[in-house]
């Protein structure tokens, strides 16, 4: 039993060499694996100090160095030897599979064989992948890594390359660079990077991707290709390359673009309908009727006439195809998805997270952020941490972490308020332009939004580049965030706040705000003396869809540019610099790729920031589609066929232009899931407010069903309906100064008011229909919310967060796993009886056979938690055993 990491370490090193792929991998003895690199520039010299104490406490813990200085760049190459991977595996609570056992195969049980015909029937086998690149996963057991154990676990699997450079990751963070016991922020590899101590710190790939016989070509041609798009991704394959953090995002951006199909059908046929049906509107058919136009009062107060209605038959039809019986049908089927698809996708996430072995994983597992136990560092408040027995520093949450948290939402909530009046004041600009006199002639209907755009661009542009580059990340670090999935998820809201007002308030001033409040010809309600902005001749909701499918596929064209060629021009750009010597100056030496360390030094840095841009674009994705894609049925087509494609290109660059990321653990997407919640609450109140005040459907359903309509139109259909919308207005009553031609004595505009015939104290007034109208709109927007919240809470309760079946293969697993271990302690007492019986061997003896410290000061301090280490910022690592 002493002999089994000996003999682990021996399966594990067992490598076959092929060629030149794999020595370029590998220390100079040909044996050991590089698994960490660290980049210095050697005209450096001011940071050698540093450098030497931060490689001497790295090989204090264990890890082993080799340096090669051939060239300008000089490489610090770190492997991780079992010895090291064993007790932190042990340390951070990683999940490894054990040994086969007998019961094993009788875990999970059998498909049912009607289910299984029925599912194989509606599978694409075209979608399948190849069995013989990607063997589908055994099922094996996972349980917590123990070095007293490790009999059980199977070393062939012990060390995934995941987890060694996630290990050697998490040393790299928490290791000092300066001997001065009381300094502060010094320690952790960010820290020297940020001072040029280091040039760069990453892991390796496994290989070159445009060779075959490595797992990075294997991913890239069979997932990071665009003509797999139809093919299911390898997720399995992706965990074990980038680790189970990336993988879930992939997971997740597959399932949710799989999930889009069922609204893009719907959508689809709502259009049909709407084009089928077009030559059936009343409405449309009588404003495109020459012999029946209507004379429309001026839209402006200057440089605007009177104009026919009849000029707005296009927009009217196309007002209708979005705009019928079907949107109401639409407009609940959509809301019904969005939670549909949250259920679904907790369930299909927790088969995943269970066979990775994360279904327990917690942020109480996981460990504290450095930055958090420097700060805390003199604290004499100290808290034991169960989950991952660990006595550490402790923030009270009045006394520190409240005032933290005050003072940065704070500052957020100022920074989207003045985005909010940045945006609130571009839109006085527009009024105001509109307003004047024209200064170009017939070209002021291209320069004032042209106008008004550019700098809504730039205003908007400064503020997200401070906003998300520095502010964010600042507030976030004034904030006692324990964790590193605290901090992100953090940082994510302060993020998405901004953004969501970002992209998402001009949308809402369209659908909510624009023509609501305007007033009527004698009397508008005006801004700093300025009339408010009316919307376009088809309607609101029309100009709604086009800016809708203007900032979609637009931004997704762009998304899709600029995330195909910036990587590469910066790649190449980083490459001629180094290869041709041109990064500092002319004199250094040329940057040559020979092997795997100096080829990925060209690449890309792959942050943190960067999955946040990835998760930000689809949840803006999908606010459009749920809270504004009633104006346009079309958005979850264009969005399925965006994701399609953006799903094998993020795969693409990530294989090609970027280092390898490093591994982290999560069972979850994180905040995202609860943002999502949320925009599907706000989805629901916004489809029916713009079904209610937008649409034509309330003022439709209140002309055909009120009695008094009926007796004077006697008609049960909407003939007439155009003419009872548009109000009368006497052009006489204009004020004396206005500018329009008075040869016209009336002229009607779209409100609900009474005509000039009407005594002077009652003309222009609200009618009494325009409060029926109105009441039946506020009816609408509380009987939908409650019909469709109570839907979607029957559909929430209905669907369970995890499949039955896997919940009982969960208690199945961990009954089997509970057997095995009494098994293994059974042999062990029994070993360890007869060994006192046949050799007579003292208890001091048996307790060095079996590597357990007798200090009962050690004891007591494992069973009450590990203090944190001052030096190393992690708790300080007695043997496992010690506790026995």
């Amino acid at each position: 039993m002493g002999n089994t990491i000996g003999n682990c370490f021996n399966i594990i090193s067992e490598r076959t060499i092929n060629g030149d792929i794999e020595l370029r991998q590998l220390f100079k003895d040909g044996q050991r694996t590089v698994d960490y690199v660290l980049a210095y520039d050697k005209s450096k010299t001011q940071n050698n100090d540093k450098r030497a104490i931060f490689e001497e406490n790295l090989m204090k813990e264990g890890l082993e160095l080799e340096k090669e200085e051939t060239q300008k760049v000089h490489f610090v190459k770190i492997h991780a030897p079992t010895e090291v991977l064993s007790r932190f595996s042990e340390f951070l609570k990683l999940k490894l599979p054990l040994k086969t056992v007998k019961e094993q195969d009788q875990i999970v049980e059998p498909e049912f064989k009607l289910l299984g015909s029925i599912r194989n029937f509606f599978t694409c086998k075209a979608a399948q992948l190849d069995e013989g690149l990607f063997p589908p996963p055994e099922h094996t057991l996972l349980y917590e890594y123990s070095r007293d154990k490790k009999d059980l676990f199977d070393c062939k699997n012990l060390h995934s390359s995941t987890n060694r450079i996630a290990i050697i990751h998490f040393i790299l963070e928490r290791q000092r660079f300066s001997n001065e016991e009381h300094g502060r922020h010094n320690y952790g590899i960010e820290k020297l990077l940020q001072e040029g101590v280091y040039n760069d710190a990453y892991a390796l790939h496994d290989g070159q991707f445009f060779k075959p016989g490595c797992e990075r070509n294997l991913l890239l041609t069979e997932w990071g290709s665009a003509n797999k798009w139809l093919k299911y991704q390898p997720l399995d394959n992706v965990k074990d390359y980038f680790g189970p953090k990336i993988a879930l995002y992939f997971a997740w951006l597959g399932f949710y673009t799989r999930m889009l199909i069922p609204p893009s059908i719907i959508g689809i046929i709502g259009v049909i309908y709407g084009w089928s049906t077009l030559s059936s509107d009343r409405i449309s058919n009588d404003i495109c009727d020459k012999n029946n136009s209507f004379l429309m009062c001026p839209q402006c107060d200057k440089d605007c006439d009177f104009w026919f209605l009849n000029k707005t038959c296009t927009s009217s039809k196309f007002n209708y195809v979005i705009d019928n019986n079907y949107t109401v049908f639409y407009a609940l089927f959509m809301s019904i998805w969005a939670v549909l698809y949250l259920e679904m996708w907790k369930r299909y996430s927790a088969k995943l997270i269970h066979r990775w072995g994360l279904t327990d994983f917690s942020s109480e597992v996981e460990h504290a952020r450095p930055q958090y136990l420097e700060r805390l560092k003199n604290s004499q408040c100290k808290r034991y941490n169960a989950d991952a027995n660990v006595l550490e520093p402790h923030a009270p949450f009045w006394r520190i972490k409240f005032p933290s948290y005050f003072l940065s939402y704070s500052i957020v909530l100022l920074f989207i308020s003045l985005a909010i009046i940045t945006f609130c004041s571009l839109i006085v600009y527009r009024m105001a332009q509109r307003a004047t006199s024209s200064f170009l002639s017939n070209q002021k209907f291209l320069l004032h939004p042209v106008t008004a755009g550019v700098l809504d661009l730039l205003v908007i542009t400064c503020l997200d580049y401070i906003y998300t580059n520095y502010l964010a990340a600042f507030l976030t670090n004034l904030e006692y965030r324990r964790t590193e999935t605290e901090y992100q998820e953090s940082l994510t809201i302060k993020n998405y706040l901004f953004q969501f007002f970002n992209y998402y308030s001009s949308l809402f001033y369209i659908a909510f705000l624009k023509g609501k409040f305007v007033g009527y010809p004698k009397k508008y309600n005006k801004i700093f003396g300025v009339r408010q902005e009316e919307c376009n001749p088809g309607g609101c909701l029309m100009e709604l869809s086009i800016q809708l499918a203007i900032i979609m596929i637009g931004k997704q064209i762009v998304n899709e540019v600029l995330e195909l060629s910036l990587p590469y021009f910066k790649k190449t750009i980083s490459r001629i610099k180094n290869t041709m010597g041109l990064s500092r100056s002319a004199e250094e030496e040329k940057l040559l790729p020979h092997n795997q360390w100096t080829e990925d030094y060209h690449l890309l840095p792959w942050t943190n920031n960067s999955l946040f841009l990835e998760y930000l674009e689809m949840v803006l994705q999908f606010g459009f589609i749920t809270i504004f894609g009633l104006a346009f049925p079309l958005a979850p087509l264009f969005a399925l066929m965006n994701n399609a494609f953006e799903l094998r290109m993020d795969a693409m660059k990530l294989l090609k232009f970027y280092k390898r990321p490093n591994p982290q653990r999560t069972n979850n997407i994180g905040v995202w899931f609860s943002i999502m919640s949320v925009v599907t609450k706000i989805a629901v109140a916004s489809t029916a407010f713009i079904i209610a005040f937008s649409s034509n459907l309330i003022p439709k359903l209140v002309y055909m069903t009120d009695k008094y309509i009926k007796a004077t139109t006697n008609t049960t259909d909407l003939n007439g309906y155009l003419n009872w919308t548009l109000a009368r207005f006497n052009t006489s009553d204009y004020p004396e100064d206005s500018s329009f031609s008075l040869n016209v004595t009336t002229c009607r505009y779209a409100e609900f008011r009474n005509p000039p015939e009407f005594p002077e104290n009652e003309r222009y007034k609200r009618p009494l229909i325009y409060w029926k109208i109105l009441a039946a709109r506020l009816a609408f927007l509380v009987i939908f919310q409650n019909i469709v919240g109570m839907i979607q809470t029957i559909v929430a309760w209905a669907i369970p967060d995890t499949p039955l079946k896997l919940n009982d293969e969960i208690k199945r697993e961990k009954l089997l796993i509970h057997e095995t271990l009494m098994e293994e302690e059974k042999k062990k007492i029994v070993e360890l009886a007869s060994k006192c019986a046949a050799n007579g061997s003292t208890q001091h003896e048996i307790i060095n056979e079996y590597n357990v410290h007798p200090d009962g000061e050690i004891v007591r301090r494992r069973v009450y938690g590990r203090p944190v280490d001052e030096d190393t910022l992690y708790p300080l690592q007695e043997d496992r055993t010690s506790a026995v």
